[in-house]
């Protein structure tokens, strides 16, 4: 008796760039394909087995704003009752959909790790740019004006200052060891104190505030959970020194917005990279837009060009592992 073709869900973008590459990794005959626009025009019906959702599925939307791509392709997943495991491109699982399937008792795996390099080095640029002062001097070039950095203007030496580093996944850690080779001291949370290298110091969440008075640096990389959302508060701010920085490059719910904003505009953060908010995309009246110390980054930390050919390596081995039965990376059901 012949055993039917492993059916993949996938968007018709994704089969045009992968398709090939994804039947080669397949015996002949073992996999065939549905895309999410063939499903649509069957009424949203779907008989797939596996889905792999990719970064132009969830295209420009936001938390807040789907487009219609990825309005379309939930409703596929919806409809899939075969379905048994979805790979997702992002490092994190947030959205509710992800929480319905497996509910359904679908597996649902991430891409952590492929886009660890490129947020690390994104952090890493914002370390250097906010402390060389390269947002007030792309200021004073609009305006002009010419304003060395000499006496109490000048900038501090990265050098012996110490960088907290809030979650210490892939991402964490790579941060941490970019800050060390600067010569900095990190201290790394995340929800065991088991030791990191190359963290100086590991404290669990709820520890933070025990050595944010020492933070120059509050960098946030966590994914959101009840034990991280609203984690950089007017309270923990308030624990930092006067002229600290603040990094976000996990979700905007980690930190409470108008707290960060009331701490830059009184002065007690010093600087502030903001690669996610609240609400995306960011509110034109919101005052983050004007504050000239105060980088605005569109949730693009993580972007290159060479980021979707790593997601897709994830997905190529994650499938090798579904044909052969053994664990999958990156299951947000088996991660401790």
């Amino acid at each position: 008796m012949n055993t039917p073709p492993l059916k993949l869900l996938l968007s018709g973008f994704a089969h045009r760039t992968w398709g090939p590459r994804i039947a080669a990794a397949v015996p002949s005959g073992g996999l065939a394909f549905v895309t999410a626009e063939e499903a649509v025009a069957d009424r949203g019906l779907c008989d797939a087995d596996i889905a792999f959702m990719t970064r132009e599925v969830t295209g420009k939307s936001s938390k807040d704003n789907p487009t219609p791509e990825l309005r379309d392709f939930e409703i596929v997943l919806r409809r899939a009752p075969r379905l048994r495991w979805l790979q997702i491109h992002p490092a994190g699982a947030e959205r509710p959909i992800y929480r319905e399937l497996r509910d359904r008792g679908v597996k649902v795996t991430t891409a952590s790790g492929a886009t660890a390099v490129t947020v690390s080095h994104s952090a890493l640029g914002a370390v250097i740019a906010l402390n060389r002062r390269f947002p007030l001097l792309a200021d004073a070039q609009r305006r002009h004006a010419w304003e060395p950095r000499l006496g109490e203007r000048a900038p501090r030496d990265l050098k012996g200052q110490c960088a907290v580093i809030v979650g210490l996944g892939p991402i964490g850690r790579n941060i941490a060891v970019l800050l060390k080779a600067l010569g900095m001291k990190v201290i790394g949370a995340r929800r065991s104190p088991d030791p990191v290298e190359p963290c100086d110091r590991t404290i669990v969440y709820d520890r933070l505030g025990e050595v944010l008075p020492q933070a120059d640096w509050l960098i946030l990389c966590c994914p959101a959970s009840p034990l991280t959302r609203g984690i950089a508060n007017a309270a923990a701010l308030a624990e930092m020194p006067v002229g600290g920085h603040f990094v976000n490059v996990a979700r905007g719910e980690i930190a409470v917005e108008r707290d960060v904003i009331a701490a830059l505009a009184s002065g007690h953060l010093t600087g502030a990279y903001l690669d996610v908010f609240e609400n995306e995309p960011l509110d034109p009246a919101s005052p983050l837009w004007d504050m000239p110390n105060v980088i605005v980054s569109p949730h693009t930390a993580s972007h290159s060009l060479g980021q979707n050919e790593a997601i897709f390596e994830i997905f190529l081995d994650n499938l090798a592992r579904w044909r052969e039965g053994r664990d999958l990376r990156n299951d947000v059901d088996g991660l401790g």
